[in-house]
């Protein structure tokens, strides 16, 4: 199934590098985004799409000298995960 993400997501797409809501700037995944109902959506496309987006924003964000650890990164884009630390430092292997 194709999914149109800037549609789906109705304006709250996190953009690179700073990782702001285009529509909102909070820290993307904002809260506008994670309310919104995923009807049709199977959870494995949106896992696909956040690991993705996660993985260039570790490397925008985590790379900076004030930047936050890569599993904390982690765990801000896979929020509907509810990851720890010791599970986010682990799940990090591999991406």
């Amino acid at each position: 199934m194709f999914m149109n993400v800037r549609n789906y997501a109705q304006g709250h797409l996190g953009s690179a590098p700073e990782w702001n809501c285009e529509g909102c700037g909070e820290p993307w995944p904002c809260p506008t985004f994670r309310e919104i109902p995923p009807p049709g959506l199977q959870t494995a496309t949106l896992v696909h799409l956040l690991l993705l987006m996660a993985g260039a924003a570790i490397r925008d964000l985590a790379a900076r000298p004030d930047g936050p650890p890569p599993h904390v990164v982690l765990k801000r884009f896979a929020w509907f995960m509810e990851l720890d630390d010791r599970h986010a430092r682990h799940a990090m292997r591999w991406l």
